[in-house]
């Protein structure tokens, strides 16, 4: 870690807030958490956009994290990964590993769009309010409440990824590494 924080075996994620800033931390985590528990976005291209923000960030946690394992790890059996709002298939390995290497062909046309957004907020937030094509794009297969639901999931994944991975957090965390069935 990058600050100095106690042992906290008990804990996955160890919790800043137990030494610093308390109310600020768990702010924090509440933002991280509220992407899970309140997104309505479809598990499949939820995580596509997740993973996507966790290559630009750089936290290993963050590509390494599963959310249909790791939510129940830390006592959530709720939110996105219950969710039954839209028909498709759910995140497989394979499709984990694609969207880690940028490959996105094996996604439908709203998913690689999704993924498409999630990337260029991540990396050029001028451009993508510019890009007008793009949004039309975007527009044509994502209503706007999806696109409000996602814009707000990519927000948290870039601020706590990025606060997890500057910070260290994600050097000593101990969730993460593919599902047991790899593809």
């Amino acid at each position: 870690m990058r600050v100095e924080l106690a042992p906290q075996p008990q804990n996955p994620i160890p919790d800043l807030s137990v030494q610093y800033s308390p109310e600020l931390v768990r702010a924090g985590g509440a933002f991280a958490m509220a992407p899970y528990q309140h997104s309505k976005l479809p598990l499949r291209l939820f995580e596509a956009c997740r993973i996507a923000t966790a290559v630009i960030n750089g936290c290993t946690v963050c590509m390494n994290w599963r959310a249909q394992r790791d939510l129940r790890i830390l006592g959530y059996d709720g939110g996105v990964i219950l969710q039954d709002n839209a028909p498709g298939e759910a995140p497989n390995e394979a499709m984990y590993q694609a969207v880690l290497n940028d490959d996105l062909s094996a996604l439908s046309e709203k998913e690689r769009l999704a993924v498409r957004f999630a990337q260029k907020m991540g990396t050029d937030p001028r451009g993508l309010g510019d890009d007008e094509a793009f949004w039309a794009q975007l527009k044509s297969v994502m209503t706007d409440a999806e696109i409000v639901d996602l814009t707000h999931c990519v927000a948290a994944w870039m601020a706590m990824g990025r606060v997890a991975h500057v910070l260290g957090v994600d050097g000593v965390c101990s969730i993460g590494g593919p599902l047991a069935e790899a593809a």
